[in-house]
């Protein structure tokens, strides 16, 4: 359902909000993939999204309205199809994915919330924009973060069980956010999984590669505008990709690199 308000008398562009479900997935250890192989690991992201992730979204409902290269920002009208669909690709990836490495494995953190979103263009702005970009990094490689909105729409119709994490303080984000980690079944949604992935991460980063290394940093949000923090990262994420695009560059990864 969409909320419009009527023209302004002073020919001011009219707000625009819709009420969607949000779905933020981000790939776990991108840069460190690129660094280890970067055609390689470019063809597999692209043959998980043309044979498993786009048809996923597709099938619930789902629109893509953002790519970064290690992220898709992902719409639905439907809570439940925004949660059948990150069910469905989380528990597929791996299956698809098995025979690599388990420091090759391509895997996935999907944040999810429910809110008003601004549309501007291909873009998508807002404070549940934001809540669910930030839900996603505190899940484990292969877990699923959700907002108490998504949790009480969906819990107890759908057969899920849920992990408590409580309220949260989120990077930016001016409320504590209540949040929980959706249990798939494989242990990969427990905090003190996630905990213990990022400290794996943060000591697998530390081992680079006999070549340049850099990191970009979050971009700082001068604006004044709360709503204009899920663009400032957006900018960082971008020149992260394209980096990562170099040959002679060992780029650090966005989460490494973000916590500073």
């Amino acid at each position: 359902m969409s909320e419009t308000k009527a023209p302004d008398p002073a020919g001011k562009p009219r707000d625009r909000r819709k009420l969607v479900a949000i779905v933020y997935a981000d790939m776990a250890g991108y840069s460190r993939l690129i660094g280890l192989d970067d055609a390689g690991t470019l063809e597999r992201l692209r043959a998980l999204r043309q044979e498993l992730i786009d048809p996923a979204i597709d099938e619930y409902g789902g629109r893509i309205v953002q790519t970064g290269g290690d992220s898709l920002l992902i719409v639905f009208d439907s809570v439940d199809g925004a949660v059948r669909c990150a069910v469905q690709v989380q528990q597929q990836v791996p299956i698809h994915d098995r025979e690599q490495p388990p420091e090759r494995a391509i895997r996935f953190r999907v944040g999810i919330n429910i809110g008003d979103a601004i549309a501007d263009g291909t873009d998508l702005h807002g404070d549940a924009v934001n809540v669910a970009a930030r839900l996603q990094a505190e899940c484990a490689p292969g877990g699923i973060g959700v907002s108490r909105s998504v949790h009480d729409h969906v819990h107890g119709r759908l057969g899920l069980e849920f992990e408590e994490l409580g309220a949260l303080e989120l990077k930016n984000i001016a409320r504590p956010v209540e949040a929980f980690l959706l249990k798939l079944g494989s242990g990969a949604s427990t905090r003190k999984f996630a905990e213990q992935s990022r400290v794996r991460s943060t000591h697998e980063a530390l081992t680079l590669p006999d070549k340049p290394s850099i990191a970009v940093l979050a971009f700082t949000n001068m604006s004044g505008d709360p709503e204009q923090e899920f663009f400032s990262d957006g900018i960082a994420s971008d020149i992260i990709t394209e980096l990562s695009r170099s040959r002679s560059l060992f780029v650090i990864a966005r989460n490494s690199s973000f916590t500073y």
